[in-house]
């Protein structure tokens, strides 16, 4: 029922957030059309703030704005002329979602595999080589690693392209560069949870029993050992999804990212309230799909 109710809730959340940003971007200092205001452009000014409703006012702005939201019509851009928010989101969220889902699945096939070898052999070289990869995931940021990755596979060895989105090579190094950084903190969650599961009492018995190696970390050790990393994993794709703005900059990737940077700059009101109401959407959808996992590998949680 909590969870029902939570779901419930999200709508309400959604109004609260979007009626927060709606404000809040005007009450920026500028305007969307101060770059036409010239002498000779006042009477241009005027139209445009009269064709996009901005002459009248906030309490009728806001009331025309949820309207337009009931409706699913987020209205049109203010700096993309012949654009409404919704074909911009239509273009450019594919990209970063697909993007944030590789960097996702980059993050748990490098991280889950790294932290469990180094928890089974904690103490020896393979658990030094995960923790190396931690501590270069942890350290080094992502605006610093993807021009690192650029440098040495595309200007250095020619192997992969520069930037662009569409091919397999042109996918790999962005993925790589966003999903590190996840990989090292979902190894070092998985690593540190095995490696107080193994030594819980529940373990030493399966092991006086004589069950085998493999069957006892694979079916009794790892299920609740992956409670931290499920935990992790809604905010982490939540910020894959929505926080790919440096990689989506440096690889010249056509995702959100760029659109939400200008947006903001050039006071896109209608814009910017639509990607905050789509990433506040994910993110609270992405971390009740987080309980619903915990619930199913914590029979505790499902029960309290």
């Amino acid at each position: 029922m909590k969870l029902v109710r939570r779901l419930l809730a999200i709508p309400l959340l959604v109004w609260i957030v979007a009626t927060l940003a709606f404000f809040l971007m005007r009450a920026a200092p500028g305007g969307p059309f101060d770059r036409e205001r010239a002498p000779a452009s006042r009477e241009v000014e005027a139209a445009l703030q009269a064709r996009y409703h901005l002459d009248e006012s906030l309490g009728r702005q806001y009331l025309r704005f949820l309207a337009g939201l009931v409706q699913g019509d987020l209205g049109p851009s203010f700096k993309y002329r012949h654009h409404t928010v919704n074909d911009i989101l239509a273009q450019a969220l594919p990209v970063s979602l697909t993007l944030g889902w590789l960097a996702f699945g980059t993050a748990l096939g490098i991280g889950i595999p790294t932290g469990f070898i180094g928890a089974v052999h904690r103490g020896r070289w393979p658990d030094w080589a995960g923790s190396f990869l931690v501590l270069t995931g942890v350290c080094i940021p992502t605006f610093v690693l993807a021009p690192i990755l650029v440098l040495i596979f595309s200007l250095r060895l020619g192997w992969l392209p520069v930037a662009l989105w569409g091919s397999i090579p042109q996918v790999l190094l962005p993925t790589f560069a966003l999903g590190l950084y996840f990989a090292a903190r979902v190894s070092r969650l998985l690593r540190e949870g095995l490696s107080e599961t193994l030594r819980a009492p529940f373990i030493l018995t399966a092991r006086a029993k004589g069950l085998g190696e493999f069957q006892l970390l694979l079916r009794h050790a790892l299920r609740p050992s992956l409670l931290p990393v499920v935990s992790y994993c809604g905010p982490m794709l939540a910020d894959l999804l929505t926080g790919s703005f440096v990689i989506e900059r440096v690889f010249q990737i056509p995702g959100t990212g760029a659109f939400f940077v200008n947006s903001f700059f050039s006071r896109d009101y209608p814009l910017m309230v639509g990607l905050v109401i789509v990433y506040s959407a994910l993110l609270l959808l992405l971390n009740l799909a987080t309980d619903f996992a915990y619930r199913w590998l914590d029979p505790r949680v499902r029960h309290a």
